[in-house]
C-alpha cells in the first residue's frame, strides 16, 4: 500500500490562511506560520472590534443628541430622565437622528418632553 500523506488537505488549509492574509504586512502575507497567527489575531481583533463598535455608537450618539440640547439649555441627563417620565419610547439612536437631520422633530420632541 502506498503511503498517504495530506498532500491535498494541507495544500488546501495553507491556501486558505494565505487567501485570507493577502495584502498583511511582510511575511505574514507569504509564510503559513506567520499568517496563521496573524489570521487568528486578527479573528479576535474583529471580534472586539464589533463589540467596541456598539460603544463608540452609543457615546456617538449621545454626543449628537447633547449637541441638540444645547440650544434649548437643557442637560442631557435631565432630558433622559424627562424622556423616560413622560413615557416617550425613543431611542438614543433614533434621537440623534432627530437632532442632526430633523431638528424641528426634535424641538418639538424636546418641547413636549420639558413640559
Amino acid at each position: 500500500m502506498s503511503r498517504a500523506k495530506t498532500g491535498v488537505v494541507r495544500h488546501q488549509r495553507h491556501k486558505k490562511v494565505l487567501n485570507a492574509t493577502k495584502g498583511f504586512w511582510g511575511s505574514r502575507s507569504k509564510l503559513f506560520r506567520r499568517g496563521q497567527e496573524a489570521f487568528i489575531r486578527s479573528g479576535e481583533h474583529a471580534f472586539s472590534g464589533r463589540k467596541l463598535r456598539k460603544r463608540d455608537m452609543k457615546s456617538l450618539w449621545i454626543i449628537r443628541i447633547n449637541a441638540g440640547l444645547k440650544a434649548f439649555n437643557i442637560r442631557y441627563s435631565l432630558f433622559i430622565k424627562n424622556l423616560n417620565d413622560s413615557k416617550v419610547i425613543l431611542d438614543r439612536k433614533i434621537l440623534s437622528e432627530l437632532a442632526v437631520s430633523y431638528p424641528k422633530a426634535f424641538e418639538k420632541i424636546v418641547k413636549k418632553v420639558s413640559e
